[in-house]
């Protein structure tokens, strides 16, 4: 081993630069976060010669002409003066490094001026030297770097295909400008604008001007505060029947820095997890919490963050994601102002059910009318009550007088058979056309046709009521199949027996590892044992922590109308009814939409009435 030496200053930048600076990525970074730290409104980025030539020029306040030298050398910041500064971080670089890290592994030119002065100062630098000049500019700066990498040609072997590089670049930027709708962006590449924000301090505008105009009319707002803690969220997230394949379009933030945070993510995901499977959701959030209570120096390239109460942080961000999504916020109109118009989806339908509905089902057993699967005993009959009425009977006078069981006259068109319902609820009925292949339910709505598939709505309804129910009806199998289990599933079954108790299933076996069902939820009282035994030993297979849900998920399914079965008028009435009170009426509890809305405008459009 040879003996120790100092290394040089360009040598320690370059060791330096190897966790600064991965790629060129990091570059734009860097100065761009230097650009919102310096309080620009615009901020333009070029990039050339294979993410290897990068410009990034800016309005913002400029670098004193006495401090440009002091910039470039390492561990120089304005941005903090003590130890304890650390754990009070406001802006988005603090450490001093960026700058001393690229001039020793690019040429770099920089041109910037203050509103103080006249001219302004440009300052070349190579291999870590720095040469100083004034010059004509306006008040702003502009940072050129050339031939990225170009003195650790190893470095360049390990980056990726040009396009991959400024794809990374492109997805940095958009998160940038949805943490800062106050700032313009515009980013190019060769030449060519791929991406540009107007900066006019609206997330909704910028989610529009970057994603196009469908994805802000699928977006919910999250607004929380609790002045206690100081911690207040703000943001907007997707509705369930808008999804994504992976986290990709996760933008957290936590006091405006982009973050990836397991805490964060984990509260997310819970809120979505019985909404849309293995889906994603699209959201953009921001966590402002007291500097303080966050450490934001244990990356290094800032890229996590350390709190001082993650358990309290991860039930606000739970909370108030959950209360977005639920029905009972949409009154406010979530997801529909800043002048952009959020479209038609079920924020609308949520809001319908709560003006129209007087109050909210929150008993613990819940009773639902049977669906006949044929069409000649179609019977309709009066909410509440089992009275089965003649066509042309008076609903007034059925409360006058005892009830009548009579079998209904089934109309040679079913579509116009009158509904059945007492004369007060009249003015909250939804405008139902019909069934689409017994499977859809067709609603006339003001702002278009909305389409709803019987079966997950149904479902959507009666899991959220298992949910709250305390104790769930069940049904004595006087007679039952005796089914032949395997010995592994017996004993994954008496492993579980008090979880399938809970949710009404009692199994006995037989020595000969024979099942045989006493009870079954009263909801599945006509589905065959061996179907359901298939669907428990499938659940408490795969995931034994989670086997509660997964039970309530296959109750609800197997329970709910199914699709190719006719419903009357009043059947269709009860399962939407029932739909609108929903908290989460946007999927079912697999992560399948429900409902779908064509607008009246798209429609006028097809067949040209729009003119």
């Amino acid at each position: 081993m040879g003996r120790i030496v100092q290394l040089s200053k360009n040598v320690i930048n370059q060791i330096a630069a190897g966790e600064v600076i991965e790629r060129p990525f990091s570059v734009v970074k860097e100065l761009a976060e230097n650009s919102i730290d310096a309080e620009a409104s615009k901020i333009s980025i070029e990039i050339s010669n294979e993410c290897r030539n990068i410009r990034v020029a800016d309005n913002g306040s400029g670098i004193h002409p006495d401090d440009i030298l002091l910039a470039f050398s390492k561990h120089a910041t304005s941005k903090i003066q003590t130890g304890e500064d650390l754990y009070a971080v406001k802006t988005m670089g603090f450490r001093g490094e960026a700058l001393a890290s690229i001039i020793s592994i690019a040429r770099l030119t920089c041109i910037t001026r203050t509103k103080d002065f006249d001219c302004g100062t440009k300052v070349e630098c190579e291999n870590s030297e720095v040469k100083k000049a004034q010059t004509g500019c306006a008040v702003g700066t502009i940072m050129d770097i050339r031939d990225l990498f170009y003195n650790i040609p190893a470095r360049l072997k390990f980056l990726k295909s040009a396009k991959t590089e400024f794809a990374y670049i492109n997805e940095l930027i958009q998160s940038l400008a949805l943490a800062h709708p106050e700032v313009a962006f515009e980013l190019k590449n060769n030449g060519k604008s791929v991406l540009k924000t107007t900066g006019q301090n609206n997330i909704l505008q910028t989610v529009k001007e970057i994603f196009g105009d469908e994805t802000p009319k699928h977006l919910r707002e999250v607004l929380k505060t609790d002045k206690l803690s100081g911690f207040r969220i703000s943001g907007y997230i997707s509705t369930p029947d808008y999804t994504r394949a992976s986290k990709k379009d996760y933008y957290t933030y936590v006091n405006s820095r982009a973050v990836k945070c397991p805490v964060f993510q984990k509260a997310v995901d819970m809120v979505y997890r019985d909404l849309i499977g293995s889906k994603y959701p699209f959201i953009i959030l921001n966590l402002e919490l007291p500097p303080e209570d966050v450490d934001v120096n244990v990356h290094p390239a800032k890229k996590e963050v350390r709190y001082k109460n993650p358990n309290q942080i991860f039930n606000f961000i739970h909370s108030a994601v959950n209360s977005s999504l639920s029905a009972a916020d949409s009154k406010t109109g979530a997801g529909v102002n800043n002048g952009v118009n959020n479209g038609n989806n079920l924020d609308q339908s949520a809001n319908m059910h709560l003006e129209n509905t007087a109050e909210t089902n929150n008993k613990s057993n819940f009773a639902r009318p049977a669906y006949s699967q044929d069409l000649s005993n179609v019977k309709s009959f009066l909410p509440g009550e089992d009275i089965f009425v003649e066509e042309d009977t008076n609903v007034a006078d059925i409360f006058k007088k005892p009830p009548v069981v009579t079998e209904l006259k089934i109309p040679q068109n079913p579509h116009i058979q009158k509904k059945f319902i007492p004369e007060h609820t009249i003015e909250s009925e939804e405008i139902i056309i019909g069934q689409y292949k017994k499977t859809y339910i067709l609603i006339e709505r003001e702002e278009g046709l909305e389409i709803v598939d019987q079966h997950i709505a149904d479902e959507r309804y009666i899991y959220e009521q298992l949910k709250k129910s305390k104790n769930i009806d069940c049904q004595i199998l006087f007679i039952s199949d005796v089914i032949e289990i395997s010995p592994g599933d017996r004993e994954l079954l008496e492993a579980n027996k008090d979880k399938l108790l809970k949710f009404g299933y009692d199994i006995e076996f037989t020595p000969n590892n024979e099942a045989v069902f006493k009870k079954v939820p009263q909801l599945l009282s006509k589905v065959p044992t061996r179907e359901i035994l298939a669907d428990i030993l499938e659940n408490i297979s795969g995931d034994i922590d989670n086997i509660e849900e997964r039970l309530l998920i296959t109750t609800a399914c197997k329970s709910a109308v199914k699709a190719n079965t006719y419903l009357n008028n009043f059947q269709m009435q009860e399962i939407i009814k029932n739909w609108r009170k929903c908290e989460k009426p946007f999927t079912c509890p697999h992560g399948r939409p429900i409902s779908k809305i064509i607008e009246h405008k798209d429609i006028a459009k097809f067949f040209q009435r729009n003119k």
